[in-house]
């Protein structure tokens, strides 16, 4: 387990230092997370889809189970509004720091606990979650934060234009049908992804912030309690129930224990949620998850086993 978990979070910590020393350059980060985005993990989720066994009668009750969670998770967190006396851009950051996922550090940490049926997998938690994540996430920052109005057709285009969910479908679309991609652009999509794992991680370590923690400490520890405690405790549950046995189990425990996504930062500034805030979360549970996420895939792994 720690040959998979210790280089996820050192390559990070790479790219935090990286960052840091000013190296190769500020403007370099931005465009290669842009690149790994619409490129590199695209490339990685086709090839590795198009060839994957979906047999495994537990995928469909996985995918089933983690949008169960998401949705029981995401009424919880509104259930507290009150409670928190949070002003409106707050608490939609703190909503979204207690859903949304990071796939980068998803898919790297199923890649390297089970191969590519742990990235089959990862892509099925991809594919459940990320338009659950929208359709819960964009409508309550819009209307919280002030900024856009969220309509229903806005967030249908966002999805529809989601490299990560084009490439799973694409991946998908090729498997069921029985089609091969030609030999050499199967390889060429194969070095591309082969670079995606290594630079999603350093873009996600040169991304955080400490300086952005600031005094926000019970929001912070509110989000974090909820996205990396109690969302893999309602969703270990909830799939066991449904069936969900084996690397599917651990897989969407997995999922359900990372920490926020950094495109969660880019919605608070773009809808009027409290970017600050997002980005102290982002900061925290990154570093938070490298305790808990062990404690997570050692236990789940212990009782799929």
């Amino acid at each position: 387990m720690l040959n998979a978990l210790v280089p996820v979070f050192t390559v990070i910590a790479i790219g935090y230092l990286l960052r840091r020393a000013g190296f190769p350059g500020d403007g370099f980060w931005a465009q290669a997370e842009r690149m790994t985005y619409l490129l590199l993990f695209p490339a990685l989720l086709i090839n590795t889809l198009s060839r994957a066994d979906f047999n495994d009668a537990s995928t469909l009750p996985m995918a089933l189970g983690l949008m169960a969670a998401l949705v029981l998770t995401g009424a919880g967190l509104l259930a507290l509004r009150e409670r928190l006396r949070l002003p409106g851009p707050a608490f939609s950051s703190v909503f979204q720091g207690g859903l949304r996922i990071n796939t980068y550090v998803g898919l790297a940490l199923a890649a390297g606990l089970y191969g590519p049926r742990g990235l089959a997998l990862a892509a099925v938690a991809m594919v459940a979650m990320i338009p659950v994540l929208n359709l819960m996430c964009v409508p309550v920052v819009a209307r919280l934060g002030g900024g856009a109005n969220g309509r229903g057709h806005r967030l249908a285009l966002e999805l529809a234009k989601n490299p990560l969910i084009l490439g799973c479908v694409a991946g998908f679309a090729l498997n069921l049908s029985g089609l091969r991609l030609p030999a050499s652009l199967a390889e060429t999509l194969a070095v591309l992804g082969r670079a995606a794992l290594p630079m999603g991680l350093l873009a996600v370590g040169a991304g955080l912030r400490p300086r952005a923690l600031g005094n926000a400490l019970r929001p912070i520890l509110w989000a974090s309690g909820i996205k990396l405690v109690a969302m893999p405790l309602v969703t270990a549950p909830l799939c066991a129930l449904l069936g969900v046995r084996g690397p599917a189990l651990a897989v969407a425990v997995i999922f359900a224990a990372l920490p926020t996504a950094t495109s969660s930062y880019i919605l608070a500034r773009q809808l009027g949620g409290d970017a600050e805030l997002m980005a102290a979360l982002l900061t925290t549970q990154t570093v938070l998850s490298a305790l808990t996420l062990p404690v997570a895939v050692a236990a789940i792994t212990a009782l799929a086993a």
